[in-house]
Order: C-alpha cells, then sequence, then structure tokens
C-alpha cells in the first residue's frame, strides 16, 4: 500500500507538471502591467502545447482565433511591450515575436492568410548554445509600421527532445498602433505554413554537435 501511495504520488506531481507548462498570458502596455487576458487572448486548452505544424491553432493558440472577449490597447509606434507568462520559460527553445494588421479591428481577425511579419528573434548564445529562458520578454514596436490595429504574437519554441514534436507556445496580444509611418514590413509568411518540418531550428539536437542554431521563420523584418 505504501509504495502504491508513493507511486501515485509521483503520477499526480508528473501530470501536474506536464499539464502546467507556461502559458503567456499578462501584457505590459504603456509602462502599466494588465491583469491576466485583458489585451493577451485566453487559451482554452490549460496550455498543452500545440503541435500540428497544419494547425490553425499555431496563431493564436487554442481558442484563440477570435479576440471578441479580449481588450485591445493604444501604444505609440516605436514604444516596448512586454509579454509575461504565469511562469518562466523551462523548455530550451528560441522565442519569436510576430505581427500582422488586421483587415478592419483586431478582436475580429483570426489572423489567417500570408500576413504576419517578424519583429524579434532570441535564440541561443554561443558558444554554450545557451538559452535566455525567464517569465517576461520585451519586445519594441517597429517605429515605421503604419497605424492601425494589430495582432502580436510571441511563439517559444520548445526543442528539449530532440526526435519528439517540437512544441509551441503562442499567445495574441491585441493592440491598436498610433503615430507610426509609412512602411508596409515584410517578409509575410502564414501560420500555419511559416514553419516546415525540415527546417533546421525545427529539428535541432541541442545535445549533440550543438554548435549553431537557426531560427525558424523568415527574417526579422527592418524598417
Amino acid at each position: 500500500m505504501k509504495g502504491f501511495a508513493s507511486c501515485t504520488a509521483g503520477l499526480l506531481a508528473l501530470a501536474s507538471q506536464v499539464s502546467g507548462h507556461y502559458i503567456f498570458q499578462q501584457l505590459t502596455a504603456n509602462g502599466v502591467k494588465n491583469p491576466a487576458y485583458t489585451y493577451v487572448r485566453k487559451n482554452t486548452n490549460y496550455n498543452s502545447p500545440v503541435t500540428d505544424l497544419a494547425s490553425k491553432d499555431l496563431r493564436c493558440n487554442v481558442g484563440g482565433a477570435s479576440g471578441v472577449n479580449t481588450s485591445t490597447v493604444s501604444i505609440a509606434a516605436g514604444s516596448s511591450i512586454t509579454f509575461t507568462a504565469d511562469v518562466a520559460v523551462y523548455h530550451q527553445g528560441p522565442v519569436s515575436v510576430y505581427m500582422a494588421k488586421a483587415p478592419s479591428t483586431a478582436a475580429a481577425f483570426d489572423g489567417s492568410g500570408n500576413v504576419w511579419f517578424k519583429i524579434f528573434d532570441l535564440g541561443p548564445k554561443f558558444p554554450g548554445g545557451t538559452w535566455d529562458l525567464k517569465q517576461a520578454y520585451t519586445i519594441t514596436i517597429p517605429k515605421c509600421i503604419t497605424d492601425g490595429e494589430y495582432l502580436v504574437r510571441i511563439q517559444q519554441l520548445g526543442i528539449h527532445n530532440p526526435g519528439g514534436t517540437p512544441q509551441f507556445y503562442v499567445g495574441c496580444a491585441q493592440v491598436a498602433i498610433t503615430g507610426g509611418g509609412s512602411s508596409d514590413l515584410g517578409p509575410k509568411v502564414a501560420f500555419p505554413g511559416a514553419i516546415k518540418a525540415t527546417d533546421p531550428g525545427y529539428t535541432a539536437n541541442i545535445y549533440n554537435s550543438f554548435t549553431s542554431y537557426t531560427i525558424p521563420g523568415p527574417p526579422v523584418a527592418t524598417c
């Protein structure tokens, strides 16, 4: 009985760790760290990560196709925002941030089409191949982009299990850009489609001869 109880406790602890993962749920904008899911779309899968490269959930996570229950925050082009997760990221892998301009409102936009351009990449540091794993990531909105409403998508790709399926931890914030410029940044990509199973950054073995790394997706757009 004692052995059974010990085994059960271990399984419960493991289940808790696996189901918990980490969820990008807070956005700091205009110097204010807002409550969870104020401006970030709420996912509905308890953050079991997205693992299907053909899934529309790669855009804004499961349950994130609509933003009708999410507010949109007004921020100035060139300012910084911060995505904060409920716990620190602990799976090795790169962090990227994309933006997509909504045809009308961010809340009504599902992120479909070749509309996403990358504004931020954070990969490993060499020598050593160490990753910057933390709870919050701050990025700067390009000063040159046009005014309007956008989705801002953070993506952390867990590649900690070579030979297994990489894991996407994603979240979308809704922002309205003011004081911008006139640039239509690119290249633009679609989700799904931007990342292929053959991309070296998707298939990398971080434990064997790990001396370089190419982050999946397009290059970071520049003004």
